[in-house]
C-alpha cells in the first residue's frame, strides 16, 4: 500500500493494516472500514476479514472493530479536516485522496428538495486502491485500432464494478500517448493528442493539475471536471485526437460524445454494466448503440484471480443481444467458482427490434502521410 495512503489511517488501524501478509498488500483492491463492525479487506477475487494482528480469518467475530474515534478520525484525516471543503464530493458519496484512490462514504443523507445535499454522520469508509498496470492495455488495444485512419475506432469498455475499467483505459491511453500501438501493422504510426475527462481524479491522479500517473508525453487532463462540460470544453480548446472519459451513463454525457464524434474526435469511454444486454436496457446507452456511436465494445470479466476480455464489434453486439436466452438477474458474485450461475430469478427474452444500429461512416481524421517522420503527424 503506498505510504501517503496508509498514513491517512489513523495510528491504532494503520498498525493493523501494516501487519497484513505480504501476498495480500501486493494485490489489496479495497479496506472497509465500518465503525463498530469488522474490519474487511477485498484482494484479488477474495474478502476476509482481519484481526487485530494482522492475519485473516473467515469469522467475522473474530475481526478487529474500528471504533468511533477512529472513524472520525479518519474522516478528519480524508477531508483535510474540513469537510466543507469537500461538500461536492460529499454529495457524490465519495472523496478522492492523493494517488487517485477513491473513498466511498456511507451515513445519514441529507435532502434538499427531494435531492441529495450531502452526507452527515458518516460512519462508513470504502477504501478503493488505485494502481497503474503498464502493459495492461497492450492486451485489448490491437483489437481496437481503424487502420484506414490510423486510429482507435470509437470504444465502450464494460463490466460490473471492480473488474479493471479504469486501469485498461488509463493504460490505453498512455499507449496511445506514446505511439505504442502494440500491433505489427502500426509500427510507423504517430502518437495522438489525448484528452483526459477525470470527473472522479482517478484516472490520472492529478495533484495541483498535474497527473502522478504515466500517461504518455501527448495528453491533457481535466481533473475533477463533469463529463458533459468537460468534453465540450475539450474539444473547444484543446483539440485532442482522442478523447477518454469514465463511467458514462447520463443524457448529457450521450449529447457531449456525440459532439465529439461529429467534430473528428475518437472517443474510449467505460460504463457499468454486466454484459451487453445490460448495456442495451440502460436508455442512455442503448440510445448511443442505436446511433452507431461505438465501433467496439470491450467487455471485462475476471475468471479466478485474472482479468479477461471480449471485443465484440457493433453488428455482433445487437446479435448477440437479439437471441431468446435465459440469464439470471444481476452480476455472478466474483468469488463464485467458474461457470456456476446464482439461481434463475427470470427469463428475459430481449426483442430483435429493441436496437437497431445505424451505419454511420467514420469522420475522416488527419494522417501523417506515410513517408513522413514519426512526430510530426500534428504539423
Amino acid at each position: 500500500m503506498p505510504q501517503p495512503l496508509m498514513e491517512l489511517f489513523p495510528t491504532s488501524l494503520r498498525h493493523v493494516l501494516e501487519q497484513l501478509p505480504a501476498f495480500v498488500m501486493e494485490s489489496l483492491e479495497e479496506i472497509r472500514i465500518r465503525e463498530n463492525r469488522p474490519l474487511e479487506i477485498s484482494y484479488g477475487s477474495r474478502f476476509s476479514f482481519v484481526r487485530e494482528d494482522g492475519t485473516l480469518t473467515d469469522e467475522f467475530r473474530a475481526a478487529y472493530v474500528p471504533s468511533k474515534e477512529q472513524c472520525r478520525a479518519l474522516l478528519e484525516r480524508v477531508t483535510n479536516h474540513s469537510v466543507y471543503a469537500v461538500e461536492e464530493e460529499l454529495r457524490r458519496g465519495y472523496v478522492t485522496v492523493p494517488g487517485g484512490h477513491r473513498i466511498g462514504l456511507a451515513g445519514r443523507t441529507v435532502l434538499d428538495k427531494g435531492l441529495v445535499s450531502h452526507l452527515r454522520d458518516i460512519a462508513g469508509f470504502n477504501v478503493r486502491m488505485a494502481r497503474a498496470r503498464i502493459g495492461f492495455g497492450a492486451q485489448v488495444l490491437p483489437g481496437l485500432l481503424d487502420f484506414k485512419s490510423r486510429t482507435i475506432r470509437h470504444t465502450l469498455i464494460v463490466s460490473p464494478p471492480q473488474q479493471g475499467k479504469t486501469t485498461l483505459i488509463r493504460d490505453i491511453a498512455r499507449c496511445i500517448s506514446s505511439g505504442e500501438w502494440c500491433h505489427p501493422g502500426a509500427l510507423d504510426w504517430g502518437s495522438r493528442k489525448v484528452g483526459i475527462v477525470d470527473e472522479r481524479s482517478e484516472i490520472a491522479a492529478s495533484e495541483r493539475g498535474v497527473p502522478t500517473f504515466d500517461l504518455g508525453p501527448r495528453c491533457d487532463v481535466l481533473d475533477a471536471c463533469p463529463k458533459a462540460e468537460g468534453i465540450m470544453m475539450m474539444l473547444r480548446s484543446l483539440s485532442p485526437e482522442v478523447i477518454v472519459v469514465d463511467e458514462i451513463g447520463r443524457p448529457e454525457d450521450a449529447e457531449a460524445l456525440n459532439e465529439a464524434i461529429h467534430a473528428g474526435v475518437r472517443v474510449l469511454a467505460t460504463a457499468h454494466a454486466s454484459d451487453l444486454s445490460d448495456v442495451f436496457a440502460r436508455p442512455v446507452l442503448a440510445k448511443l448503440a442505436a446511433d452507431g456511436v461505438f465501433g467496439n465494445y470491450v467487455l471485462l470479466s475476471r475468471v479466478g484471480g485474472k482479468v479477461e476480455h471480449r471485443i465484440v464489434s457493433a453488428e455482433e453486439a445487437v446479435q448477440e443481444t437479439s437471441r431468446r436466452y435465459s440469464r439470471t438477474i444481476g452480476a455472478t458474485p466474483r468469488d463464485a467458482p467458474w461457470g456456476t450461475a446464482l439461481p434463475v430469478a427470470s427469463v428475459v427474452t430481449p426483442s430483435p427490434a429493441l436496437v437497431t444500429v445505424k451505419a454511420r461512416p467514420m469522420p475522416a481524421i488527419r494522417s501523417p502521410d506515410l513517408t513522413a517522420a514519426r512526430g510530426n503527424d500534428d504539423d
